[in-house]
């Protein structure tokens, strides 16, 4: 398989129980060059989710690995967005207090295609042509690997996985690209849509680069608001999601980006934009100010 692995030290693997990360437990377990810490988040949206944490503990167990876990109890109706941002949480909290050196999922090809779909059809930005991508602190080593590959994987080296039910429930986007919209794609057309991804990939890290000179180095989270100014509406709004992935926010969407960009061009100094509860940004007269907010 061709697989994309990570340098070998200390990491924790996110394994929900499914066939795409038991398969990644085991690749990773059997190079012999990593420290895992396996990692389960149970969203509490099923009722039966307990039974996928025993199912984890044991894997951990099998493969003499670190196990940890956690009760989210979101409750049935949570969105996909919010599982994803708790369960991210939480793993990102684990690497702190292990002190991995990142999180390892187990994404894969037909991930990345679904995701692309799926923002396409929400209307994306430049960033969402090529979303799931590895980062400084997220490894995704199967992101070459098909599902088909996993599920011969799996059938070759006579693995267990637990089947979660709300996979097959339409009423989730995902569910239903993954289920009625994949399957009528061919391989042809596969190879295109990676192909774009990976050319606007390569897009994206060559504009970061050039909207990051507007950002001084020695500033960090203060902004100059006259450099905004300067700037039209579009490049603004780059302007401002960079600066906040700088500041290690990453949690908001094109809406959220224009309303703050919109109100740094015309609201008075001392107005001040909450970010999500995650940061606040005062706008002063000379330049804007990020504050974290500790929860």
């Amino acid at each position: 398989m061709n697989l994309c692995l990570p340098k070998p030290g200390l990491y924790v693997i996110a394994v929900s129980g499914g066939i795409d990360s038991v398969c990644l437990l085991d690749i990773l377990a059997k190079t012999g060059s990593y420290s895992l810490v396996v990692a389960h988040y149970d969203h509490g949206i099923r009722h039966n989710s307990a039974e996928d944490l025993r199912f984890v503990q044991l894997l951990a167990d099998k493969y003499r690995t670190s196990f940890v876990s956690c009760s989210g109890n979101l409750g049935p109706g949570t969105s996909e967005a919010e599982a994803r941002a708790a369960r991210y949480k939480f793993l990102r909290q684990v690497v702190k207090e292990r002190q991995a050196q990142a999180i390892i999922t187990a994404h894969h090809q037909d991930d990345r295609i679904e995701t692309l779909i799926i923002n396409l059809i929400r209307g994306t930005g430049r960033r969402g042509v090529s979303s799931l991508k590895e980062t400084t602190d997220i490894k995704r080593p199967l992101l070459k690997i098909t599902k088909n590959e996993l599920k011969l994987y799996a059938l070759k080296h006579n693995l267990s996985w637990v089947e979660d039910s709300t996979n097959i429930d339409e009423r989730y986007l995902r569910n239903y690209i993954r289920l009625r919209v994949l399957p009528r794609i061919n391989q042809a057309e596969r190879n295109k849509l990676i192909d774009l991804m990976d050319k606007q990939e390569r897009i994206n890290c060559e504009l970061d680069a050039l909207i990051s000179k507007f950002i001084a180095k020695d500033e960090g989270k203060l902004l100059s608001r006259k450099t905004i100014n300067s700037l039209p509406f579009p490049e603004s709004k780059e302007l401002v999601a960079t600066w906040l992935r700088a500041n290690n926010l990453f949690n908001f969407d094109h809406k959220t980006i224009e309303r703050l960009t919109l109100a740094v061009k015309t609201k008075r100094p001392g107005t001040k934009l909450d970010v999500y509860n995650q940061a606040m940004i005062t706008i002063n007269k000379e330049f804007l100010a990020l504050d974290t907010v500790e929860r």
